[in-house]
């Protein structure tokens, strides 16, 4: 059975989205600056983009991403990223932790909604057949299963950007919880760090 790996970028000051994150801006305004590592340097909502991941950052990611089979978001980054244009773009099935299923995607979009913790990680888990199942966000995702105990790693990308505002990773986040360090990689547009969850 594969690892469940939770994995996020945050500012130096713990925020995960720059404020009014939405689909007009995804991230956040300003926001956009913790993905240059993703986008291989500046872009802009309004300018377009386009995923030029490379060097260090690609690396990371590929290294990262090859063992996933399935992976679970929560129903605000899904939202907030406008459903990805209505097609899943990430490698496996996505599972989309919500309490509103009534409007679920068609099949052929590559999104299941499911409500509860615990029946998304089932999902997913069943849907990676063996492989890791990641967890992507947003914050509350991530920091639900932490709570419950089911993150065997966690990955932090830390952009070198302080936003004072926005949503924080562990905002009222009160668990005590021991991480070892797996691995670092670092570029100009971010520091990674691999943690393994050890208590």
């Amino acid at each position: 059975m594969g690892k469940v790996i939770a994995s996020i970028t945050t500012s130096v000051d713990g925020f995960v989205t720059g404020p009014d994150d939405g689909p007009a801006y995804g991230l956040g305004k300003g926001g956009e600056r913790l993905h240059y590592w993703v986008m291989g340097g500046p872009w802009t909502y309004d300018g377009g983009h386009d995923f030029a991941m490379h060097g260090p950052d690609k690396e990371f990611f590929d290294d990262l991403t090859a063992g996933f089979g399935a992976g679970i978001c929560g129903r605000g980054m899904y939202d907030a990223a406008g459903a990805w244009g209505g097609t899943n773009p990430f490698p496996g099935p996505l599972v989309v932790l919500t309490h509103r299923t009534g409007d679920q995607p068609a099949p052929e979009a590559g999104f299941t909604f499911v409500s509860g913790l615990d029946a998304a990680l089932a999902q997913a888990t069943e849907k990676a057949g063996g492989k890791d199942v990641g967890i992507g966000g947003g914050a509350d995702v991530i920091r639900q299963a932490l709570a419950a105990g089911r993150v065997d790693e966690l990955v932090l990308s830390t952009a070198p950007v302080i936003l004072g505002a926005g949503k924080r990773l562990f905002d009222g986040f009160d668990h005590d919880i021991d991480l070892e360090v797996v691995k670092v990689v670092s570029s100009p547009y971010a520091t990674h760090v691999r943690y393994a969850v050890t208590k």
